[in-house]
């Protein structure tokens, strides 16, 4: 499976683990609660939606590559105790607790979250010296004599025999434990995943259409040569830094990520296209309303690799406007949450100033964000949208101090104008990124007509997580005609397939 449905199942198990009957205790006894194991070629994003599951079911996250470990560090160190047995006193070797098990108790008490995942990665790789201990550790959920705490569930990962001369193949009776889900790269997931963390643009639009370098990992006798999700998508945060200090990556850089070097010289070259096109074409000067004739034109005789790009470009440049207007929508709705209970309606305290109530919200607020930084349980963006709702919160209370009226109605109506303001800022967004969409269709209808690159700029769109949720919002009739014309393409071309099936 991808690893889209791959986390769906690991969610899934985690919420039939940790239901609990009534009277507290689990309804899959912890012995009964079989490790899930995800096998699957490196860079895929095994580890990396991990920390997405924990965020999402707000639970606990204690991540460990086993191969880094030693028998010592797993199970514990040995000391001798002194232990009486039928009147006599025996020497008897006990262990110290395994630094596994105790980083899952630390993370319960620094974090407060009592439930969560123990996540080992590489857990086919072990040394000889600790085959055993992870044969015990997936029957019975211990490290040496200490047990993982009920409430955290066990997630495995590891790779394939042909991708890591390391792996050692588990027997039916380990096999026959544990919950096996075998993992594939997919780029059509990976792509709307790469929409949504702004993936650099030159890297969707080169493997739009080089698909089959997503993923490719090969053995040959120079070598192994891979090109990974993972080598992508890092390869992208470095060229959007690059870019801002004014430099672009030349084929050596590309080859730092991209370890096959056919595939690394091929994107170096695509990149410096990139460039070229973004310079001639001036992305923002379209989307702005300016559509010149000879640049339609240009486009329209261009190679595919061009028209491919610029429709890249246009894509990046609009999802940028498309997220802007989604963390304003989000940031407001966060702060209408947190206004709400101060709202002189709902005054359960009268005695309150509007002054002290905004500042008890205002640290109520800081207390669990912390809480949340602390535990992980943020994403990057969410935790950017926290902090921002946290600077307004302290804005509203700094303009109610210097306005020194201690009038609660007048302060209620000063607080809802700051109110406005953020929600005026989302209208003036939402209407920006709206012509610019509008826009966009004008310079592509002028170069392309109807043409296939239209179904190409929808296709793409669709696959947008911004886009989609710009487009729920925004009426956009021409989005709307293309994309009926789209699935009644895709509906008849699947009629032709199946009649050609019958035929034969």
């Amino acid at each position: 499976m991808n690893i889209k449905r791959a986390k769906e199942e690991i969610k899934n198990s985690i919420e039939a683990y940790l239901m609990k009957d009534n009277y507290g205790t689990y309804e899959i006894p912890a012995m009964r609660q079989r490790p899930i194991f995800l096998m699957g070629p490196p860079g895929v994003g095994k580890t990396q939606i991990m920390e997405q599951i924990a965020r999402e079911c707000q639970i606990g996250l204690v991540a460990y590559t086993i191969t880094h470990h030693t028998r010592q560090s797993a199970v514990g160190l040995p000391f001798i105790t002194d232990k009486e047995f039928g009147g006599k006193t025996y020497r008897v070797t006990e262990y110290t607790m395994s630094e596994i098990v105790a980083s899952v108790y630390n993370k319960i008490e620094s974090t407060g979250l009592p439930e969560g995942i123990l996540f080992i990665d590489e857990i086919n790789c072990v040394s000889e010296t600790l085959a055993p201990t992870m044969l015990q550790f997936l029957q019975y959920k211990t490290f040496g004599n200490h047990r993982i705490p009920e409430g955290w569930i066990i997630v495995t990962a590891g790779n394939p025999p042909e991708y890591n001369k390391s792996v050692r193949e588990f027997d039916v009776v380990t096999l026959d434990r544990i919950k096996l889900i075998h993992v594939e790269a997919d780029y059509d997931v990976w792509k709307a995943y790469a929409y949504e963390h702004e993936v650099h643009p030159a890297v969707i639009s080169y493997l739009n259409a080089r698909t089959d370098n997503f993923c490719r990992i090969e053995t040959t006798v120079d070598g192994k040569f891979f090109a990974t999700p993972r080598g992508w998508e890092d390869l992208s945060s470095f060229i959007k830094i690059y870019e801002r200090l004014g430099k672009k990556p030349d084929r050596e850089v590309v080859g730092e990520y991209i370890q096959y070097p056919r595939i690394a010289k091929d994107f170096a070259n695509y990149l410096e296209l990139f460039y070229k096109y973004r310079d001639d074409y001036q992305i923002d000067e379209i989307l702005s309303g300016t559509i010149r004739e000879s640049l339609c034109n240009k486009l329209s005789r261009a190679p595919f690799d061009e028209k491919l790009n610029v429709i890249g470009l246009l894509l990046s440049r609009l999802g940028q406007h498309f997220k802007a207007v989604a963390d304003q929508g989000d940031r407001t709705g966060l702060l209408m949450g947190e206004l709400k209970k101060i709202d002189p309606q709902t005054d359960v305290d009268p005695s309150t100033t509007m002054e002290e109530r905004i500042h008890n919200t205002r640290s109520q607020w800081s207390e669990s964000l912390k809480k949340k930084q602390k535990a992980g349980l943020l994403s990057r963006r969410e935790d950017f949208l926290y902090r921002d709702v946290e600077a307004l919160l302290l804005k509203i209370e700094e303009t109610l101090k210097k306005s020194g009226k201690d009038d609660k109605e007048e302060d209620w109506n000063l607080i809802r104008k700051l109110f406005q303001d953020e929600n005026d800022r989302y209208d003036v967004l939402f209407t920006e990124s709206g012509k610019a969409l509008e826009h966009a269709f004008d310079f592509l209808e002028a170069a392309f007509v109807a043409g296939q690159e239209m179904v190409l700029f929808i296709t793409e769109l669709n696959n947008g997580y911004y886009s989609m949720k710009f487009l729920k919002e925004y009426e956009c009739e021409r989005y709307y005609q293309y994309n009926k014309n789209l699935l009644f393409q895709d509906r008849e071309d699947e009629i032709r397939s199946r009649i050609r099936s019958l035929g034969n």
